[in-house]
């Protein structure tokens, strides 16, 4: 397929900007579909607004996020231990379905003292 220069116009500060016959080669062999909605500059704005560092068109392959690792601290939710009874939090929302230990009883319950409680 032969692409060729086109020019859009950017959905944020309204200017035209060239999407070029390189770049629609390049969104083609990456199986991208839609076509930049944003011309360079306010790309660059927003990426950086967002705190990505990675390259090309989406920054970390535009998966929304990189990989669920977050500078934010983590949710973290109360339980009482199942074992000793002590008030703890842990990072996942207890159903009442499984038991929940503290660190500590976690830690001990493990085989070889650290890896989680035996089933």
């Amino acid at each position: 397929m032969a692409f060729t220069d086109r020019t859009l116009a950017c959905v944020d500060c309204g200017s035209e900007f060239v999407f070029t016959a390189s770049e629609q080669e390049f969104h083609a062999s990456r199986g991208f579909t839609n076509e930049p909605k944003r011309c360079p500059d306010c790309r660059r704005a927003r990426k950086s607004a967002r705190g990505d560092s990675g390259g090309g068109y989406g920054g970390g392959g535009g998966y929304g996020g990189g990989g669920g690792y977050s500078s934010e601290p983590r949710q973290m939710y109360p339980a009482t231990c199942a074992n000793c009874g002590r008030e703890t939090e842990v990072p996942f929302q207890p159903r009442g379905t499984r038991p929940v230990y503290c660190r500590d009883c976690y830690r001990t319950m493990a085989p070889g003292g650290g890896g989680g409680p035996r089933r």
